[in-house]
């Protein structure tokens, strides 16, 4: 199963431009080469007209107003539109932000929104890219963070993303933590040609999906992105944001191993997770300090669940562990015997296809992944 593949989008990938105002067709080229785009150009909408000029030198024979991927109509061209078949992806788009009357005109064509030059160009940029790389449904976007020291939150992670790979999906690991030691080094990866996160540190704008993957070491058929073993340990909330954001265009899987302080960065991206998995003993000072954690965690993430590692004799069970911090049980992990010689021996986390941390992650993707909201309770 491969939910990010699939063919080239309708149109072929190009935008449908619908306009008569010069300057804005200069604007609106001008975003789409920004984004890697090459529009068709009309007048009007091409099915009712049958006629108008293609400022990108190319035929736009059987490109149309219910082909192309998006459209594109200019606030002086939305009259002309109001005939047209109601579909996804149509945005009007002018200069105008006092015209009482704009919203009623975007009605009139069923357009998604209205965006306003110049203030929503960076939002139109990343609409038009979308297009260009045929984004689909964004990847199920998981993160994992320990309620106190040597929880395992990252020895859970790699299971997670290694079982999700094993399954077909199309996964990327991304450690967040730069004081964890490398996720790479877990998978015993280290040495794998590609980049790391130093690399993506100057990253203000858009990050390629495609291109990010591809960049990215391959390990145990999944893409990682970790650490060097350099002294940089900082990565600007900016350029956090832009490659979690292109992970999660790409599809699939995304697992995000968190760490225990909650910066700016960190809240970026806790921001773009559909679920966070807070691993903690039943231990009674491990539950007390996941209680600090979940209190950050909570500000910026929109779900927060627990999963309970190991027994603890005298310990709290389960289900008063997730009590106590206010949050669902997502399960329980029993301690594995043998899995830290097995990690010390090169076998990555969740390789045992029969031990309890691949079971817990086997049943966990089987459930989230079988929703067609994501995430089940």
């Amino acid at each position: 199963m491969d939910p990010g593949a699939g063919g080239p989008p309708p149109g072929g990938g190009r935008p449908l431009i619908i306009t008569e105002d010069p300057l804005l067709l200069d604007d609106l080229l001008r975003l789409c080469a920004a984004a890697g785009a090459e529009p068709h150009v009309r007048h009007a909408v091409p099915e009712q007209s049958g006629a108008g000029d293609d400022r990108s030198g190319a035929s736009a024979a059987g490109v149309g107003w219910e082909s192309a991927p998006l459209v594109l109509v200019g606030d002086d061209a939305a009259r002309r539109a109001r005939g047209a078949p109601r579909r996804d992806g149509v945005f009007l788009v002018g200069r105008d932000l006092d015209d009482p009357h704009v919203w009623q005109r975007a009605l009139e064509i069923g357009a998604e929104e209205v965006l306003t030059l110049p203030d929503a160009e960076s939002r139109l940029v990343d609409r038009i890219a979308d297009v260009v790389e045929g984004a689909g449904r964004p990847a199920l976007t998981v993160g994992v963070i320990g309620g106190s020291g040597g929880a395992g939150a990252s020895t859970l992670a790699c299971a997670l993303a290694l079982r999700a790979a094993r399954a077909g999906e199309r996964t990327v690991l991304i450690d967040a933590d730069p004081l964890g030691g490398g996720l790479d080094v877990l998978l015993g990866g280290e040495t794998a040609e590609g980049l790391r996160w130093p690399d993506f540190a100057a990253s203000r704008g858009r990050v390629a999906a495609g291109a990010l993957a591809e960049s990215l070491p391959e390990l145990h058929a999944l893409r990682v992105l970790s650490w060097d073993r350099g002294d940089r340990v900082v990565v600007p909330p900016a350029a956090m944001r832009s490659v979690v954001a292109a992970a999660r265009r790409r599809g699939g899987v995304v697992v995000v191993d968190l760490p225990r302080r909650i910066d700016e960065a960190v809240a970026e991206v806790l921001a773009q997770l559909d679920l966070v998995l807070m691993v903690v003993s039943g231990e009674l000072r491990a539950v007390a300090a996941a209680g600090r954690v979940a209190a950050g965690v909570r500000m910026a993430a929109r779900d927060v669940r627990v999963v309970v590692r190991g027994r603890v004799s005298g310990g709290l069970d389960a289900e008063a562990v997730a009590g106590l911090l206010g949050a669902p049980l997502a399960g329980e992990v029993p301690v594995e015997v043998g899995l830290p010689g097995r990690v010390a021996e090169g076998e990555p986390p969740g390789s045992h296809g029969r031990g309890a941390l691949a079971r817990f992650c086997d049943g966990f993707w089987q459930r989230a992944l079988g929703s067609p909201q994501g995430v089940t309770a």
